[in-house]
């Protein structure tokens, strides 16, 4: 077993850390501000109005949560199931569900839609292991080859900051930070200021730390003795060989600076120009004493403006057609559609779906549900890594070394019941498919579901035993008496007399 690094090896690995940290986080500061809605994009002249500035705010059409929605909500893990077996693995209910990962799984899938990458952290614990999900704004990890490496080298999480009581300065910060490698943790507080993100455009500061120092006796070191660095990490998908995932957000965000664009535009022309202006010209306006023109007419619905003066000239000026905004919007929203395979009436464009069959609405999930199976692949692979993890670190070596077993995603196709029971009918009547071994396939059906369903079926398969016991003769009742025959001590009729015996003579009686 590897011994703990000192002083001077853990400051050297957390300037390498926390330098790959800042390369990576302008990125995920620029997604994380589009998704909260802090960011919109517009430019605004220093000389704005108030009201302009209000225009600009209301600008923000923000579809980015809903393209991470919409893939987050299809993802569900339901069971762990090892190779050649049709219960859950020992690791599911002592390790998982006290974990309660049936709902933090959700963040997992999220953070790697949003960022690319999210990552999982299991340590031993007591009574069971726990399993501690991170966004990659809180947890950077460096892999020798980020594609294809299982294990990264060392993982650095961070915690959130809070004020030096000792110190005299009342702004000055400092956050707790925890190395891990394949043997140990280590915890120390750091200055709040090495982890603030780039606030310039620069995407990759490689600087390093040379200011960091680690005062090594105010180290926490703990052993966890897993032999790898205990940190999974979930990529949103394996298309990119080269840089790595990057998110389905961040191709999104000049389609959303359109969106954003085009709305400001819609919002100027509702404002200033979405109205018809009527104009006179040609006649002298009344003054009143104070010499202030008069405003000559009350303009109504049922009120006719006229004027004595022949030179009099009336019109209007047209108002501006809101419909090429809407139209502009409207295929923007087609493209991301189309680009990130999302049906059309989930972002509800304009009229592209409207009065149409339940097959073609079947046909437009298509390739929806076809990305949400790639997403199953993808992070699938990861919940098998980390229950692989976690039954390690409860000591189960079986679970660990097991490389065959496979998540159970819980199907949520959008289908109707009916639908799904006519399909199933089939594939247990026509194909002899054990119907027990369909139970999982019916959309929104848990776990618990099937375990409680087996057992009713266990009880009921009992229960009809029982009754075809009960309503059985008692042995021997349906066997005819013969007469002469014997009769057995418990009442039963014994074998016939023997033909062969002779009658009794008179001698004998």
């Amino acid at each position: 077993m590897a011994d703990a690094m000192n002083g001077a090896e853990l400051t050297k690995v957390v300037q390498w850390l926390l330098a790959g940290r800042r390369a990576e986080s302008a990125r995920l500061s620029e997604v994380h501000g589009y998704l909260k809605n802090r960011i919109c994009d517009i430019y605004v002249p220093q000389s704005a109005t108030l009201e302009y500035r209000k225009l600009v705010d209301q600008a923000r059409f923000n579809i980015l949560p809903l393209l991470v929605s919409s893939l987050a909500q299809g993802l569900f893990v339901d069971g762990y199931r090892p190779s050649e077996s049709l219960e859950n693995s020992p690791v599911w209910d002592a390790v998982w569900q006290p974990n309660r990962m049936d709902a933090r799984q959700s963040g997992l899938y999220r953070a790697a839609l949003q960022y690319g990458l999210s990552y999982a952290v299991v340590l031993p614990g007591d009574p069971v292991p726990v399993i501690t999900p991170f966004s990659p704004r809180r947890l950077t990890a460096l892999y020798a080859d980020p594609i294809n490496d299982e294990w990264p080298e060392y993982a650095v999480s961070i915690g959130l900051p809070r004020p030096v009581i000792e110190a005299d300065s009342p702004t000055q910060m400092c956050t707790e930070i925890t190395v891990l490698d394949d043997t140990y943790t280590y915890t120390v507080e750091v200055p709040a200021s090495v982890l603030e993100p780039l606030s310039s455009e620069n995407r990759g500061d490689p600087l390093p730390f040379e200011g960091l120092a680690i005062d090594f006796a105010k180290v926490k070191v703990s052993e966890h003795g897993l032999g790898v660095c205990p940190v999974v990490r979930f990529l949103e998908s394996y298309d990119d060989l080269d840089d790595g995932p990057q998110g389905i957000v961040y191709p999104m965000l000049p389609a959303q600076r359109q969106l954003n664009q085009t709305t400001f535009g819609l919002l100027m022309a509702q404002q200033y120009a979405a109205f018809r202006q009527r104009w006179v010209t040609g006649m002298a306006l009344p003054e009143d004493d104070d010499g202030n023109p008069v405003e000559p007419w009350n303009a109504a619905v049922n009120r006719v403006w006229q004027s004595d003066s022949p030179d009099t000239r009336f019109g209007d000026f047209a108002e501006t057609n809101l419909s090429g905004y809407l139209d502009s919007r409207d295929k923007t929203l087609l493209y991301i559609s189309s680009a990130r395979q999302i049906p059309p009436h989930t972002l509800v464009v304009g009229n592209a779906v409207s009065n149409i069959s339940a097959e073609a609405l079947a046909a437009l999930e298509a390739g929806h549900q076809l990305d949400i199976g790639d997403h199953k692949t993808s992070f699938g692979e990861s919940v098998e890594q980390l229950l692989r993890l976690s039954g390690k670190a409860m000591g189960d070596e079986d679970t660990w070394e097991d490389t065959s077993a496979q998540v159970v995603w819980r199907d949520t196709t959008p289908r109707s019941l009916a639908q799904v029971a006519d399909a199933l009918g089939k594939l247990a009547t026509q194909l002899g498919v054990p119907p027990e071994a369909l139970w999982e396939r019916i959309p929104g059906v848990t776990d618990t579901d099937i375990q409680r369903w087996k057992l009713l079926a266990e009880n009921e398969t009992a229960m009809g035993d029982m009754a075809a016991l009960l309503a059985a003769p008692p042995p021997g009742a349906d066997q005819p008496v013969v007469p002469g025959a014997e009769v057995d001590d418990d009442g039963s009729a014994g074998g016939a007399a023997d033909p062969a015996l002779p009658e009794p003579g008179p001698e004998d009686r």
